[in-house]
């Protein structure tokens, strides 16, 4: 049964989008069966992962309205091993159309299990802000990721991003988890990103995972051609801390 995963943090420019991109892409080179989830309307995991956003029969924000089957919708090996469902800015109308809806926090949990067992892993890159398709996002999954920058204001958000996932577990999702922090855009020249982990890891009573992610160039670069780190540059830096990370994520046996 596949393990879903809410890539998550209200504060944007965290690496959020990378993070999922890259997590889904090292996962699949690993050997696991994964589909990555874009719920966000500026639709970056889609065109990060070389999707043409202009030539698509059908998006998420399609198979949310139920004009179309998760199957309609699904693209299928956008990298080996890794299927999409893709998001165009279309979806934001979907934030307003919700509200309503019968059962409207379980829209995306209710087409997801319908193929939950056919992945080991389903990724959710969430929109940085905590709105219905976040909810939806968070409903749906067993775990959040939160990914942080290392930077002065790192956890700013972070506290009401516990806060949402503590009422979602009351409310709508009694078994979600928060899978742990990863820290992102990690600068080794400064003294300010080995201060800020530093500082997380004594006020953060969450699981933090080991792998820290470098500021690096090709990291950078590698969504506007289209490709995960691990096809861009698979002998960068990046390449390398993410595929540390997975093998992370894929050991944590707090969700097993």
């Amino acid at each position: 049964m596949g393990r879903i995963i809410a890539v998550a943090n209200q504060k944007g420019g965290v690496g959020k989008t990378t993070t999922a991109i890259n997590l889904a892409a090292c996962m699949a080179a690993k050997g696991k069966k994964v589909l990555a989830v874009d719920m966000d309307p500026q639709g970056n995991l889609s065109s990060g992962l070389g999707v043409d956003k202009n030539n698509l029969d059908y998006t998420i924000y399609d198979m949310l309205r139920d004009e179309c089957n998760i199957g309609e919708c699904m693209l299928i090996n956008v990298f080996p091993g890794l299927n999409l469902l893709p998001a165009t800015r279309e979806l934001a109308g979907a934030e307003v159309e919700f509200v309503g809806m019968e059962d409207m926090q379980h829209i995306l949990k209710n087409h997801i299990k319908k193929v939950k067992t056919k992945f080991d892993y389903i990724i959710i890159d969430c929109p940085p802000a905590l709105g219905m398709l976040t909810v939806n996002a968070l409903t749906a999954a067993n775990t959040v990721l939160v990914p942080i920058q290392c930077e002065f204001f790192a956890l700013d958000g972070l506290s009401q991003l516990i806060y949402t996932v503590d009422l979602i577990r009351k409310k709508l999702n009694r078994t979600l988890t928060i899978e742990g922090v990863v820290f992102t855009m990690y600068d080794s020249r400064t003294n300010l990103s080995a201060q800020v982990v530093e500082n997380v890891k004594e006020n953060l009573r969450q699981n933090i995972y080991n792998t820290v992610i470098p500021r690096n160039v090709r990291l950078a670069e590698a969504p506007s051609y289209g490709m995960p780190i691990i096809e861009y540059d698979p002998r960068s830096a990046g390449a390398e801390h993410y595929m540390m990370l997975a093998d992370e994520v894929i050991a944590n046996d707090y969700y097993k």
